[in-house]
């Protein structure tokens, strides 16, 4: 009698080692170094343009530049609207890298909270 079971291509079991490291583990890693990475360089930028504002408010004082509050208005919201889209972009590649993406997210936003 010939064996009527069914190959399959790749191995099943989800509680493997194997399965474990390559679907929840190594993407995990990989967005906690991500995260961890944009967080700090979040603070670097607000930092530097933190600097910036103070020394252009001296300027002012001093009365080397003049400083528009719409100007200074409508470069917030660029600066915000390109980080947001930054960090989307960050998600969505991460979300790409396993089938289902939430190991890969669910490490950037862990990095993002400790870093």
């Amino acid at each position: 009698m010939k064996d009527s079971r069914i190959e399959l291509p790749f191995n099943t079991d989800f509680l493997s080692t194997d399965f474990l490291l390559g679907h929840v583990g190594a993407p995990f890693a990989m967005g906690l170094a991500v995260g961890y990475f944009a967080k700090k360089m979040l603070r670097t930028a607000l930092f530097l343009g933190g600097a910036a504002l103070v020394l252009l408010f001296i300027g002012e004082y001093y009365g080397v530049t003049e400083i528009s509050d719409a100007n200074l208005q409508e470069a917030a919201d660029t600066a915000t609207h390109a980080a947001k889209e930054s960090g989307g972009f960050l998600m969505q590649r991460l979300s790409s890298i396993t089938s289902r993406g939430v190991s890969g997210v669910g490490g950037f936003l862990v990095g993002f909270k400790i870093g």
